[in-house]
C-alpha cells in the first residue's frame, strides 16, 4: 500500500505508472509536486483510500511467462487472448500516452526539439492503431474463428462470409503492420531508444518509460498475428478450400 505521508513526485518516481492516476485526477507530478499525498487528496476532496487503490492496481506486477507455447493454442482462444489483452491495452495505452506526450512537449520543446515531431509521428501511430485493432475485432478476427469452427467441425465452407481470407490479411500484414513498423522505428530513432539523460525531469522519465511500454506491448501484438495467428488461419483455410468442406 502507498503510504499517505509519500510526495506525490516521490511515488511517481519510484514507479511511473501512476501517473496515469494523478493525471486522470488533475494532480500535479512532475518535480515541484512536493506535497503528501493525503494532502493532495484533502485539497482536491479526493478519497485518499480510493486514490491508493487506484494506485494499487496501477503498480500491480503481472507478467506472461515466456515459456507459454502460443503456437499451441486453438486459434479461436488465440484470436481472443489478442483482442482482450493487446487490443484492450492500446484502446486504454495509446490516448493516455499521447496526452503524457503532448503535455510533455508543450513545456519543453524549446530544450528538446524534437519533440514536435514526436508528438506528430505518435498521433499517426495511435490513429492507425485505433483504427487497425477495430477492423480486427469486427471483421478479420471473427472471420479467422469462423474458419477454426469450419475446420474443426467440417462445416460446409460455403457458408463462411468471404471466399478467401488471403487478400485482407495480405493487406493487414503488408501495409497495416508495415506501416507500424516503420512508425515505431521513427520514434525509436527520435528518443534515441527511450534513453533519458540523467538530469531528466519527472514528466520525461513518465513519457519515455510509457512509450517503451507500448513499444514492447505492440510488437509482441504483431508477433502473435504475423508469425502464428494468420499464417496458421490461411492455411487452415487453404485446407478447407482444397477438401471442399
Amino acid at each position: 500500500m502507498i503510504e499517505k505521508q509519500e510526495f506525490v513526485s516521490d511515488i511517481v518516481k519510484r514507479d511511473y505508472r501512476t501517473a496515469q492516476v494523478f493525471r486522470r485526477h488533475g494532480i500535479e507530478f512532475c518535480c515541484g509536486a512536493r506535497f503528501p499525498l493525503e494532502l493532495v487528496c484533502s485539497l482536491k476532496g479526493l478519497d485518499l483510500q480510493t486514490i491508493q487503490a487506484e494506485l494499487d492496481r496501477a503498480t500491480r506486477q503481472i507478467s506472461v511467462s515466456n515459456s507459454l507455447n502460443f503456437e499451441d493454442w486453438d486459434l479461436s482462444f488465440l484470436a481472443d487472448y489478442i483482442v482482450h489483452i493487446h487490443h484492450e491495452y492500446l484502446r486504454s495505452m495509446l490516448p493516455a500516452t499521447l496526452v503524457s506526450i503532448q503535455q510533455f512537449s508543450e513545456g519543453h520543446r524549446k530544450k528538446f526539439s524534437y519533440l514536435p515531431d514526436l508528438v506528430v509521428e505518435f498521433s499517426a501511430l495511435a490513429k492507425e492503431l485505433l483504427s487497425h485493432i477495430q477492423y480486427e475485432d469486427e471483421i478479420i478476427f471473427p472471420y479467422i474463428k469462423q474458419i477454426d469452427f469450419a475446420h474443426k467441425g467440417r462445416e460446409s465452407y460455403a457458408s463462411l462470409l468471404v471466399r478467401t481470407l488471403s487478400k485482407p490479411v495480405e493487406e493487414v500484414m503488408q501495409h497495416e503492420h508495415k506501416f507500424v513498423e516503420d512508425s515505431l522505428a521513427r520514434i525509436r530513432e527520435l528518443t534515441l531508444h527511450y534513453s533519458v539523460p540523467p538530469d531528466a525531469c519527472t514528466s520525461h522519465k513518465v513519457s519515455f518509460l510509457t512509450l517503451q511500454e507500448v513499444d514492447h506491448d505492440i510488437m509482441q501484438h504483431l508477433y502473435l498475428e504475423n508469425d502464428i495467428l494468420f499464417p496458421k488461419a490461411i492455411l487452415m483455410e487453404k485446407e478447407l478450400l482444397k477438401n471442399n468442406y
